[in-house]
């Protein structure tokens, strides 16, 4: 998903096709996720797993560091996953019927806009 993503500038260009940062939950905390972001230097804030804690404790000063986390930042995501709950309660985007991106795409366009409308 984040190759698709295209950030419009300001003013003349290109779209930029890196965020300037991501806020994930605690699925997205594996390496290889971690590593990909990392690679193209993707600021991010993920919390770590428990068990993947108790393995940095563990090993100690052996093991790798543990990654940074920010709290204030991964509190604003709560903004992001109520407007998604928003969204799933359009029965069409919920369920997604819709065999082709495109249609879908138009589908959740639809409903984001009725949400607009209604606030």
């Amino acid at each position: 998903m984040l190759e698709k993503i295209r950030v419009p500038r300001a003013g003349r260009g290109r779209p930029r096709k890196k965020p300037d940062s991501l806020a994930a939950d605690k699925a997205y905390s594996n390496s290889p996720c971690r590593e990909y972001l990392r690679r193209r230097g993707i600021r991010h804030t993920i919390p770590e797993k428990a068990d993947s804690q108790a393995a940095h404790l563990r090993k100690g000063s052996l093991g790798e560091r543990p990654p940074g986390f920010n709290e204030g930042r991964y509190k604003k995501r709560n903004t992001v996953e109520r407007a998604i709950n928003k969204l799933k309660q359009s029965w069409a985007v919920a369920t997604r019927y819709d065999k082709r991106g495109y249609v879908f795409l138009g589908t959740a366009t639809a409903a984001t806009l009725v949400i607009w409308l209604h606030t």
